[in-house]
């Protein structure tokens, strides 16, 4: 055991519970759990230096989210994305995103908008740095706090239910090419062309950045080459 990275951490801060669901939906994220492996709670729990419990509770949540599902006997297994589903929530998010960034962009108090920059340039350097994990948390929060601009909590909660089930997982081998930083630096283009107000400009944006979103998941799929075993897998 001992290979899943996102178990430090784990501490006392936070419920467990809470903590180690986190941890895992970076390690699906970032590809250290791979879509259609079955992975043990105690297997995991030996990773993270934790009882198997918190472990169970954590992967029950993500059943909820469907990013995994229980295997009777054996464990949960990271559920599997496929093309269809992919374009589907793409499509799904275009629909809701763009139009709404429109209407943001048309209503939102410049300073809020502005409070967001710091945010969009740490997508940039977490791209460059390397630090897959820092850049989709960041990532995450960019677009679900721009999305709560417009008031709309019910929207915010959707999109970001989208994201958890449309994952970018194994970005690894792209992150290594830099292919992850033209996307990255979209977020401050679409700031920017908020910030002058320039409506339909951003929802242009919003759109090519969604597509280009949707191809690095293609290319992440095929440069996710051989399937690897990995610590807590169930055997």
């Amino acid at each position: 055991m001992g290979h899943l990275k996102q178990s430090k951490v784990i501490t006392t801060t936070e419920r467990l519970r809470d903590q180690v669901a986190h941890a895992l939906r970076a390690a699906l994220i970032s590809g250290e759990l791979r879509p259609g492996q079955v992975y043990s709670a105690p297997g995991l729990a030996e990773d993270f230096g934790i009882s198997a419990t918190p472990v169970r509770e954590a992967m029950l949540d993500l059943a909820r989210e469907g990013l995994v599902e229980p295997v009777r006997n054996k464990g949960f297994r990271v559920t599997e994305v496929n093309e269809r589903d992919l374009d589907q929530y793409t499509e799904i998010r275009a629909l809701i995103e763009v139009p709404m960034i429109g209407r943001i962009t048309r209503s939102a108090d410049r300073a809020d908008l502005e409070a967001l920059r710091p945010v969009a340039e740490e997508i940039v350097r977490a791209a460059r740095d390397h630090d897959l994990i820092g850049y989709l948390e960041a990532d995450r929060r960019f677009h679900l706090s721009l999305l709560a601009l417009s008031g709309n909590e019910r929207l915010v909660e959707t999109v970001g239910d989208l994201r958890k089930r449309s994952r970018l997982y194994g970005l690894t081998a792209l992150d290594q090419r830099d292919e992850l930083i033209p996307s990255a630096e979209e977020h401050i283009e679409l700031l920017d062309l908020m910030l002058a107000g320039d409506a339909r400009g951003a929802e242009k944006c919003m759109t090519r950045h969604l597509g280009h979103v949707r191809s690095l998941w293609a290319r992440s799929e095929a440069a996710d080459a051989k399937p690897k075993r990995r610590l807590g897998a169930s055997r």
